[in-house]
């Protein structure tokens, strides 16, 4: 019997986080598509990543690269002492 899914195990700023560690080019449009958001969500949780320190964005030419700052530590105090590292390296991306 199929339950409808009510809650993920993942947010959308990890999905977000996880589709920018593996391709650090990808246009906002392809971000939403990956991580299944609209483009102004995806937008918005760029911008909270970069405003919280967990990417930086700089502009070639027409288009966006973004770096993510691995060393950083989880928000919820319940991981605080993990960095984003940790959760990419989970997800398997080390």
């Amino acid at each position: 019997m199929d339950i409808p899914a009510r809650w993920t195990f993942l947010t959308g700023h990890a999905r977000v986080l996880l589709a920018i560690a593996r391709d650090p080019a990808l246009r906002l449009r392809d971000i939403a598509a990956t991580c299944w958001i609209t483009e102004r969500t995806a937008q918005t949780i760029v911008a909270d990543l970069e405003q919280a320190g967990y990417l930086r964005r700089e502009r070639m030419g027409r288009r966006n690269r973004y770096t993510l700052v691995s060393d950083r530590p989880l928000r919820h105090p319940a991981e605080s002492h993990l960095h984003v590292r940790a959760l990419l390296a989970l997800l398997g991306r080390p």
